[in-house]
């Protein structure tokens, strides 16, 4: 038997068949159309797309598996978007992204009426412009036809759900990540929906991430090639579904993903909330587990812009081969990776970027040496907040792009002061999905135990105590910098 993960990504949609070994048979990845930006920050996609980069995933996945073999299928996907749906479950609007910036006024709106401590106690996050309640708040206040036409909110990777199914659904690690449910009990805020007129009706029902959710449509296998009948499992947002195929399932345990964005995650074995607002607090795809979030907003950002701006044509490895002749801490260098505002833990959509400590003895390589520190230091922001809440950090595993870079993985394990593990195959959010899956149907007992069964430690590395004595210095000024350039009082957009 085989069990297909599809990862809705923001770029694209990534389909894995794995055995029941957790070996992968097959994978496809189809990209989606380049998100539109009608006015400066604004984010938005056609989940009609989604379902056709989906699709055709799944179909050229198909090409090698047969559907015969498929015997359960699970999804991740992209987190916090809204796809709009009218009674007969066609798309009203484009849908708002994660990355979507307009909802400020709305969020300062929740914390005006609502006030900050009470949105976090009812559904243990702040009110951030990334997450899903702000942007149905905007399009009931800028769009009242769209408004009046809406019968059904979904998350993104739930709309490939419903396409492929008929149903609608979502699992409690998504969920949790609209400020509309509550994180402790594990169900949607019947206070948050009251508190801002939202009919729990447009809400679908939200069940455990290796739940069966429905079966494979006649109209599904059409568009796919999925075999009628096919069990569909509930599997989860991105960063669970992720921590899931990196392993991270034991409290204290604990993931750095560099990807476009940054992510650290580390699991807990009850809800803790933090009343500064500073990370967030969501479900785990495991039952009676929760992880709390940090996210740097553009961290492989920062270097792809870097690139983009001021060395085009040049390859990472050139760049971090320059990079690597730098002394760790830059020579006083210092970069604040604020491209899109930040989330964590200023949770300030109109934060900026700024590199200090430029002279002209630096070249491009101390830039770029910059970045990869920065990046760092925003990443344990968020860890040191773990900490303090109480998380332990026993271990740290090291995941996306930034987990590929030698230079990367001993930045972050010098910044961190702890040693940093990849993995035998990182493979993401959709092999996670996968593996969802593969609970689903009972060929492994557990998420744990699937996880056990098909999850290898590659490499150790362990921090350099010079070089940490030095970043230890450069982080306490990164602390400083951003009150000190006023970030929090920029409102320019």
């Amino acid at each position: 038997m085989k069990f297909l993960g599809v990862d809705v990504g923001t770029g694209g949609s990534r389909a894995v068949a794995i055995d029941e070994g957790g070996a992968i048979i097959a994978q496809a990845t189809v990209d989606h159309a380049p998100f539109a930006s009608p006015h400066p920050g604004w984010s938005e996609q056609s989940p009609e797309d989604w379902w056709r980069a989906a699709s055709e995933a799944i179909g050229k996945v198909l090409e090698t598996v047969s559907n015969d073999e498929i015997g359960a299928v699970s999804f991740s996907g992209q987190m916090h978007g809204s796809v709009f749906l009218d009674e007969a479950d066609t798309v009203i609007r484009p849908a708002l992204l994660w990355n979507d910036q307009r909802t400020a006024p709305q969020v300062e709106k929740l914390k005006a009426t609502i006030g900050d401590k009470k949105v976090i106690e009812m559904v243990a996050n702040p009110a951030v412009t990334g997450f899903t309640l702000p942007k149905l708040l905007w399009v009931r206040e800028n769009e009242p036809d769209n408004w009046n036409r809406i019968r059904t909110v979904l998350l993104p990777k739930d709309y490939v759900r419903l396409r492929l199914t008929g149903e609608k659904a979502c699992d409690v690690a998504d969920a949790s990540g609209t400020l509309m449910f509550d994180v402790r009990d594990r169900c949607w805020s019947s206070e948050m929906l009251a508190a801002v007129e939202i009919d729990a009706g447009l809400l679908p029902r939200a069940v455990e991430s290796i739940e069966a959710t429905g079966f494979v449509s006649q109209a599904g296998s059409k568009a796919t090639g999925l075999k009628l009948g096919t069990p569909v499992f509930a599997g989860a947002g991105d960063n669970a579904a992720g921590a899931i195929g990196a392993g991270l399932v034991s409290p204290g345990t604990l993931g750095a993903t560099i990807g476009t964005s940054g992510v650290v995650f580390v699991v807990a074995d009850k809800p803790t909330l933090d009343p500064q607002g500073r990370v967030h607090s969501l479900c785990h795809a495991i039952p009676g587990r929760w992880h709390m979030t940090g996210v740097t907003l553009a961290a492989g950002y920062s270097l792809k812009w870097f690139r983009d701006t001021f060395a085009p044509g040049v390859s990472y490895d050139e760049l971090t081969s320059e990079a690597a002749k730098v002394p760790a801490g830059s020579e006083g260098l210092i970069w604040l990776p604020y491209l899109m505002g930040e989330r964590s833990p200023h949770m300030d959509p109109n934060a900026t970027a700024s590199f200090t400590g430029v002279n002209g003895s630096r070249g491009r390589g101390h830039f770029v040496r910059a970045i990869m520190e920065g990046v760092a230091f925003s990443l344990r922001d968020s860890i040191d907040i773990f900490r303090s809440l109480g998380a332990p950090i026993n271990e740290i595993r090291l995941g996306g792009g930034g987990a590929s870079s030698p230079l990367w993985r001993q930045v972050q394990a010098d910044v961190y002061g702890q040693p940093v593990s990849t993995l035998v195959a990182d493979e993401g959010a959709a092999y996670g999905a996968a593996l969802l899956a593969g609970v689903g149907t009972g060929a492994w007992p557990s998420v744990e135990a699937a996880v056990g069964a098909t999850i290898r430690i590659d490499e150790t590395v362990e921090p350099n105590p010079d070089n940490s004595a030095v970043l230890e210095k450069n982080y306490q000024r990164f602390r400083s910098l951003y009150p000190a350039l006023n970030h929090a009082g920029n409102t320019e957009k």
